[in-house]
Formats: C-alpha cells, sequence, structure tokens
C-alpha cells in the first residue's frame, strides 16, 4: 500500500501545532498575570502577592520551556515537508518570522533570566520591569505570528512575478490584512481566558481540599473577575470576526453555517450532518433567517452557499461544521459560569459553594479545548488552500518527501512528545499540588534587640532561647538539670 505523502505531512503539522499552541497561548496569558501580581505587591507591600507570583513564575517557567521545545520542531518542518511552501511564500513569511525572532524572542530572552531567578537578588522594580518585558514579549510575539497566519488567510500587498514567488508590495498592507487585527485581538483574549480558567481551577481544587486558603481566595477572585470581563467581549470580538470571514473568506463561512445553497434570509442551522458528496445537510435543525441577522444583521442578507465555487475548492465540511460548534458551546459555557461566578460573588459564597467550585475545577482545561477548536475551524476552514486563492496545499509540500519518511517522522515526533510532555504535565501537576509557600509572618526583630550596645556580642555568641528555653546559637550550652 503506498502512504500519501502529503495526508501524513498534513497530520504530522496538525499534531505538533497542537501541542505547541497550547503552551504559547497559556504562557502570553500567565507573564501578564504574573506582572500584575508583582505590581500589587509592589503597590501594598503585602507579601501574599509576592509568594503567589513566585508560585507561578515556576509553572511559567516549565510552560515557556515547552513551548520553546515544540516551536522548534515546527520551524524545522518548513524545510522538510513544506519546502513549497517556504520557496513560494519565503520572501513575505520568512521576514514576518524573523521581525518575531529580533523583536520578542530576543526581549523575552533577555529578560527571562532576571524574571526567573533573580528574585531577591535584584532589586523589586528592576524584578518587575523585567516580568513586564516578558509580557510584552508574549504579546509582540503573538502579534507577529498572528500577522504571518493571518496573510496566509487573508493575503494582501504582495504581488506575484515571472517566477510565480510572493513578492512584498506593501509592507503595512502585508502585516495590517485584512483579517489580521479582528483574528489578533480574538487570540490574545483566548490567551487570557485560557490562563484565568486555569488560576480559577487550581484555586478552587485548593479550596475544595482546605489547602492554601488564602492564596486561593486571591486567585479565585482576580481569575473571576477577569472572567466575567473577557468573556463577553470575546463573543462580541468573535462577532466582527465572523464578518471579517464573511466579506473575505466567503466559502469558509459556507462552511461553518453549513450552507450548500445561496440566499437570502439564511437560516441559523444548529444541528445537521453535511454530506460533503451528496452536497445537502441529513437531519438538519435551523431557526429561519436568524442566520443572515447574525452574520449580515439583516433579516434578508445573503449568504453565498458552497455551490458558488467548484467541488475542488471547497474545505472538509463536516470538521469545519463541527468544530465552529464545539467552539461556540464553550464559548457559552464560559459565559455561564462568568455569570454565576459575578452572582456567588455578589452574594459573597463563591469561596465556599461546593457543586461551583467543582465546576470551575472541571472547566480547567476549557480554554485549551476552545483554542483547539478554533483553530481545527480557522486552519480547515481555509483548505484546500495553503495561501488564500494563491498556493494550493497540494503544491505545497516538498516534492522530494516520501510517504514511509514522514510517517516515521510522525511516529517519532508523537513517541517524543509523549514523553516530555507527560514529564512536564507531571511537573506540572506537582508544583499545583505543593502550591505557594506557606505565609510566614515576618519576625519582630525588635524583640532581639540587644538592650545594651555591647551585649549584642554576648547574645550572638550564645543564641536566641527557643521555646524550650535552649539556646539554639553557638556558644557554650547550660549544664542539664540533675
Amino acid at each position: 500500500m503506498e502512504l500519501d505523502a502529503l495526508l501524513l505531512a498534513r497530520i504530522q503539522f496538525a499534531f505538533t501545532i497542537s501541542f505547541h499552541i497550547l503552551f504559547p497561548a497559556f504562557t502570553i496569558g500567565l507573564a501578564s498575570w504574573i506582572a500584575v501580581l508583582e505590581g500589587r505587591w509592589l503597590w501594598t507591600k503585602n507579601d501574599l502577592y509576592k509568594r503567589l507570583s513566585s508560585f507561578w513564575t515556576k509553572v511559567f517557567a516549565v510552560s515557556f520551556g515547552m513551548g520553546v521545545v515544540s516551536g522548534i520542531v515546527m520551524s524545522y518542518q518548513f524545510g522538510t515537508n513544506w519546502s513549497r511552501y517556504s520557496d513560494v511564500g519565503g520572501y513575505i513569511l520568512g521576514p514576518l518570522i524573523q521581525y518575531e525572532v529580533v523583536t520578542a524572542f530576543f526581549l523575552e530572552a533577555t529578560f527571562l533570566g532576571v524574571m526567573l531567578f533573580g528574585r531577591d537578588r535584584v532589586p523589586p522594580w528592576l524584578h518587575f520591569f523585567a516580568t513586564c518585558m516578558v509580557a510584552l514579549g508574549t504579546l509582540i510575539s503573538a502579534f507577529w505570528i498572528l500577522s504571518a497566519n493571518s496573510f496566509m488567510q487573508t493575503p494582501a500587498g504582495y504581488e506575484i512575478r515571472e517566477d510565480g514567488l510572493l513578492y512584498p508590495k506593501s509592507w503595512w498592507d502585508i502585516v495590517f490584512n485584512p483579517s489580521f487585527p479582528y483574528r489578533y485581538f480574538h487570540m490574545v483574549i483566548a490567551c487570557f481566558l485560557t490562563t484565568s480558567f486555569v488560576i480559577a481551577g487550581v484555586s478552587a481544587w485548593h479550596l475544595l481540599n482546605n489547602r492554601h486558603e488564602i492564596y486561593a481566595r486571591i486567585g479565585l477572585n482576580m481569575s473571576l473577575g477577569l472572567i466575567a470581563v473577557l468573556a463577553p467581549v470575546q463573543i462580541f470580538v468573535g462577532d466582527l470576526t465572523g464578518l471579517n470571514t464573511l466579506e473575505h473568506q466567503p466559502t469558509k463561512l459556507a462552511a461553518i453555517e453549513g450552507h450548500w445553497e445561496t440566499h437570502a434570509g439564511a437560516p441559523l442551522i444548529l444541528f445537521a450532518i453535511p454530506d460533503q458528496q451528496a452536497e445537502m445537510n441529513h437531519w438538519e435543525i435551523s431557526i429561519p433567517k436568524l442566520g443572515s441577522l447574525i452574520l449580515t444583521h439583516e433579516w434578508d442578507g445573503v449568504i453565498k452557499g458552497l455551490k458558488e465555487v467548484a467541488p475542488e475548492d471547497r474545505p472538509p465540511v463536516w470538521i469545519v461544521f463541527w468544530s465552529f460548534r464545539i467552539m461556540v458551546g464553550l464559548g457559552m459555557l464560559m459565559l455561564a459560569v462568568a455569570v454565576t461566578g459575578v452572582f456567588l460573588m455578589w452574594r459573597r459564597k463563591h469561596y465556599t459553594t461546593r457543586w461551583y467550585l467543582r465546576i470551575l475545577q472541571f472547566c480547567t482545561p476549557i480554554g485549551f479545548a476552545a483554542i483547539l477548536f478554533g483553530w481545527v475551524t480557522t486552519e480547515v476552514g481555509r483548505q484546500p488552500w495553503t495561501v488564500y486563492g494563491i498556493l494550493r496545499t497540494a503544491d505545497s509540500v516538498s516534492p522530494a518527501i516520501t510517504g514511509a519518511g514522514v510517517l516515521t517522522s510522525l511516529i517519532i515526533f508523537f513517541l517524543t512528545y509523549c514523553i516530555v510532555f507527560s514529564a512536564g504535565i507531571y511537573y506540572l501537576m506537582r508544583i499545583f499540588e505543593r502550591g505557594p509557600e506557606a505565609h510566614v509572618p515576618p519576625p519582630d526583630r525588635s524583640a532581639n534587640r540587644p538592650k545594651r550596645p555591647f551585649s549584642a556580642a554576648e547574645e550572638a555568641l550564645e543564641g536566641p532561647e527557643d521555646t524550650h528555653g535552649s539556646r539554639t546559637g553557638p556558644g557554650p550550652r547550660p549544664a542539664p538539670a540533675e
């Protein structure tokens, strides 16, 4: 049996990027969360914030390391499996990735060491500054990556010359292509939501087990507040992203909505089994005209159907249709959790309502799941194009690769990822279980202050007395009682 090299290359890229995207998405939100904690510590002088930021910095270090490891593997695939894509789009996508390295990665690399190892070794303001720079670096990194990916969705500012390659014509139009602003903010909000749900889930876990309660209450308050703000904002930005997709990628939108025919006053299809061969839906449940109202904000707005393009130019409808609905369903669940949390906070029962704390614990990975299904919707919906309308995926694969070669590397990646990421997840769980360091009130130094200037030397030699009356420091010990 001959192995399909193109299909295996696509599976390999989907597998590696699915692992990779989880860690940058988490660290983008986590870096800003740590910066906020440090800022509150500097502002309030409350030692609890410092200890909490120290705890989450350990989590950040492990997650950041796994994100770097998984990202290196992806970059090699552009040269091994997707050399034609790198050749055609290299003059545009190469500089965008390089800008990410020069601006974001260098910024993170410069200050990451101070953030991870400089606590209590550099002035607090310098450590806070380094943490802010790392947080800024993660956002800049997302800026360039989303710009490059958005160019593949809605290419602009380029020209195709006689050699068939893409050349930059306007870098402004390339970077700020039509879908970039919407997709960037949609992704950044998703990152903050993902981190917030992890913090809320870990805090709920600690509260349910009566551990680290004072830290868990701080984490729960701050994360629930952020979820309450961001969940409805994300729905609004998602609506704007849908309008942008309708304008620039109508075929993808038709697959998302499951529309085969073009018609005004299109229904909102809630449930269906799309049949790509028969060009129709089975078991369809829909609400008349609501699809046009949501997408065009008009009852009789026109939605183009999949039959507007040739069958070979349509994406896999079943995957896009259902991945989008799962993503939206998870978004609605986030909103419900946020509304319930606000209500319980208003009643001051969010610390003690155990069923709600269990829901938060259950929802810990919900942000990761939403990002994965959203990413599937975006990337599979772009098919069969690597660069939308310009370069097909079938024409992007390396001519020299073989199915056996790609399958071998895929198996190696799978085994390596299982070992590395299992170890990483295990270590993260140990950190979560151990929790922040216990809060110890600062010692009352005035109690040991010598009453006379020269008595300090005598007390240092003998050491202070412990609770049993014994000397703990160096010096002659009192004779035991007869």
